[in-house]
């Protein structure tokens, strides 16, 4: 071969542009498909929409992404957001509701209790995961799969299988609204979302715990040999994960309203696909904050291209299904060439 056709390292590979960024591609062109055949998709109110949901399901992803990052992963995630959406909206269904409220001794508390209740419930089930996976060495998926359908049990106690409603009206309207720019209304939950995300992506790249989550990741054994204490660390990761998914019910209850014990079900896997997506490897210590929101993005748009284009439910289902498969299927394609 002469020296003209070697490929050097830096050489742009269109190739494998397509395949590592087949995802994104996909969801460009469904978007540009779903604009000239869709009525109401390029509208200021959708915009609202998708940006809420995005911000919603980014802290969510960002838990999750520090988990995959160390090789593990958290199946509770949904069960999570699920149980402290609904104790937030135990603890702000008003006083005064014309439905049954649950616990009167709840009802009426001030919002920034119900944010702090949330988040600590979630840290508290973070630590319980932790610990069992850190501790008693059992593989992070058992862990987590039995601490989700424990969990889920726990909520069905908690709401007793009822709908809550009659909801603080300051706390509801915060979820609603946001800042009015011209005709477009940027949600208060993006606000809080960008916030979250300047702290991951400071904590990931600046901070001593990003540096071991990254070594834990890499090389387990490695890390351990240079002194990192590998299961405090992943204690850590999965309890700031459970405070952000109990920020997250938090916020899920403030923008639909209410909840129920069905909140955040399949949430978890929403964010693993949407952090693969966005180069978390499941492969362990790769990943980044703005590529974790890029990927929920990209996820947020294949839904709403499809609901826009009135596929039904539960092809929908399917085509989400097919999303997690195909970006966990191209993750591993990327490891392997990287190998």
């Amino acid at each position: 071969m002469s020296e003209g056709k070697i490929l050097k390292k830096d050489d742009f590979n269109f190739g494998a542009f397509l395949v590592n960024n087949a995802l994104v591609l996909v969801a460009v062109v469904m978007v540009i498909f779903t604009a000239l055949f869709a009525d109401n998709f390029l509208t200021f109110n959708n915009l609202k929409n998708i940006i809420a949901n995005t911000s919603l399901r980014a802290v969510i992803a960002l838990g999750v992404s520090g988990c995959l990052i160390i090789r593990g992963t958290d199946l509770s995630a949904g069960r999570v957001v699920g149980i402290t959406s609904v104790l937030s909206a135990l603890m702000l269904q008003r006083p005064d509701a014309a439905s049954e409220i649950l616990y009167p001794g709840l009802a009426g508390s001030p919002i920034i209790a119900a944010l702090a209740a949330s988040m600590t419930l979630g840290l508290v089930f973070g630590l319980i995961n932790g610990m069992i996976v850190a501790l008693l060495k059992v593989p992070a998926f058992i862990a987590t799969l039995g601490t989700q359908i424990a969990i889920y049990g726990l909520n069905m106690l908690l709401s007793q299988n009822v709908p809550i409603g009659s909801l603080n009206q300051n706390y509801a309207d915060f979820g609603r609204s946001g800042l009015q720019l011209g005709p477009l209304v940027l949600p208060w939950l993006f606000f809080v979302a960008a916030l979250v995300s300047l702290f991951m992506h400071v904590l990931y790249k600046r901070t001593t715990h990003g540096k071991y989550m990254y070594a834990i990741g890499g090389n387990e054994i490695a890390a351990e040999v240079s002194g990192v204490n590998t299961s405090k660390t992943k204690i850590m990761i999965f309890a700031l994960a459970g405070a952000l998914y109990g920020l997250a019910g938090f916020l899920l209850t403030a923008k639909t309203g209410s909840s129920a014990v069905g909140a955040g079900t399949g949430y978890e896997l929403e964010a693993i696909a949407a952090a693969t997506i966005g180069g978390v490897s499941t492969a362990g210590g790769i990943g980044t904050v703005p590529g974790v929101f890029l990927g929920v993005l990209v996820f947020e748009l294949l839904k709403a291209c499809l609901q826009f284009l009135g596929v039904p439910p539960e092809f929908t289902n399917i085509f989400q299904g097919l999303v997690i498969v195909a970006a966990v299927a191209l993750d591993i394609r990327k490891t392997m060439r990287k190998k």
